[in-house]
């Protein structure tokens, strides 16, 4: 009797678990596509208009292809409540566990639960649609030579800039770090948003790590984006990803100001271990206005690479210094492809860029004209920072990197992003480069 007992209870806990494991996996894709959502709804109205470089060129609705005048005073508009920049604040709260939505710690509208009782776990590998705090973490190549981290052995290693051994930017490399909860934060619509860093578990103690920025979609809490912001990490990058996204450069500008205060601190762990002149800036749909608009205003920004994004006044990218680069990764039925196309195809850009078009997606209702008139539907607003992420990771290994090499798999006629397969996904790349 208590065998039959046991082994139904064990049947039990075995069906429980398998329940849990779906609602979980079902509440991280529920983040992704209330991200999307939200995203599409701040891109298409932006509530801080002065994100629009040029007021007085036309604006085309990506949705209707009619020319409207975007709407919202940032100085009276309650929706955008941005931090005052000279706030400053060393809060590194509480590591997460990597899914927020079973970390008590992480709920966005009562806040954290107390620092000292919070956990610090390293993050590896992990699907963006999917999170796992049992996970081990572990680099994720089976080559031994790309499972090498960087030590302190007496081996020499180049002046430079760090980057991980394992170069397959489809696949995280390194055990990272990552912290979210981070002052200041911005309340907004009942919802806390606050700052995320990440970088490797293991920092480099011969080489400098370069920075990049990365923006969540208007409206999109920067936890739903864990998945470019660890695989970034994993690479070699230190990562800082702002709150929200205005558009206008008022977010990042606080932000690698704050990373600069930690590269100074002896007794932060990131004391000179950042290069501040080798800075780039990606982000989903208004996080790439951030961080086109961060190119423009900040020094220490050489690049950025806009995800699912472009400038509503089609002007941004002819204002970029020859001197920098800047690449959009965009939807081929998503809704900012007019703008994409339109801020690349400006007679007035001199600076190194590049169109990359994600084609061939599943069917779906997201659909947008091709240059010939045609509609195209399939990879929507949110394929960027998901099933494009690979591209964002190769540009910045790219740019900020040195590695050269990667030139001919964006510039050209026959490289990887220029018509390769999106490896993982369905669907190809589609890409084109100028004044390389």
């Amino acid at each position: 009797m208590k065998s039959k007992y046991f082994k139904n209870l064990a049947k039990g806990l075995v069906i429980m678990s398998a329940a849990l494991a779906l609602a979980n996996c079902g509440d991280a894709t529920d983040k992704v596509n209330s991200a999307i959502s939200d995203a599409q709804e701040q891109y298409q109205n932006p509530a801080d208009s002065s994100q629009v470089t040029d007021p007085s060129q036309p604006v085309v609705d990506p949705v209707t292809g009619e020319i409207v005048t975007p709407t919202g005073d940032p100085a009276t508009d309650p929706s955008n409540s941005n931090v005052d920049p000279s706030q400053s604040g060393n809060g590194d709260l509480a590591q997460q566990t990597t899914d927020p939505s079973t970390n008590p710690g992480t709920d966005p509208v009562t806040g954290p639960t107390d620092p000292a009782s919070s956990v610090s776990e390293d993050v590896g590998p992990t699907n963006p649609a999917q999170s796992s705090s049992s996970d081990a973490v572990k680099p994720a190549s089976s080559s031994s030579e790309e499972q090498k981290a960087e030590s302190s052995s007496s081996e020499a290693k180049p002046a430079g800039i760090f980057l991980a051994e394992g170069s397959d930017e489809n696949k995280d490399q390194l055990e990272i770090s990552y912290t979210e909860d981070i002052e200041p934060c911005i309340f907004d619509d009942g919802k806390r948003y606050c700052r995320i860093l990440a970088y490797p578990k293991q920092l480099s103690t011969t080489q400098k790590h370069a920075v990049v920025m990365w923006g969540p979609g208007g409206g999109s809490d920067p936890k739903s984006y864990g998945g470019i912001i660890k695989r970034l990490a994993s690479h070699g990058f230190v990562v800082v990803a702002i709150p929200q996204s205005p558009g206008n450069a008022t977010q990042g500008k606080p932000a690698l100001d704050w990373l600069k205060s930690k590269n100074d601190d002896p007794s932060d762990p990131l004391y000179q271990k950042l290069d501040m002149t080798k800075v780039g800036c990606s982000g989903h749909s208004m996080g790439g206005l951030e961080s086109e608009q961060m190119l423009l205003k900040d020094d220490r920004v050489i690049t950025a690479m806009l995800n699912n994004s472009g400038d509503l006044g089609h002007t941004a990218m002819s204002q970029v210094s020859p001197n920098k680069t800047i690449g959009i990764v965009y939807g081929e039925g998503g809704m900012e492809r007019p703008n994409a196309e339109a801020d690349y195809n400006n007679q007035g850009v001199k600076a190194p860029a590049c169109l990359i078009r994600m084609t061939g997606g599943k069917p779906s209702n997201e659909c947008q004209k091709n240059e010939f008139g045609q509609t195209e539907c399939g990879w929507g607003h949110g394929s960027g920072p998901w099933g494009g992420m690979a591209a964002t990771v190769a540009w910045m290994r790219w740019h900020l990197g040195g590695e050269d090499f990667r030139k001919a798999d964006f510039v050209g006629t026959s490289g990887k992003y220029i018509d390769g397969n999106i490896i993982g996904e369905q669907g190809k790349w589609k890409g084109q480069c100028k004044n390389f």
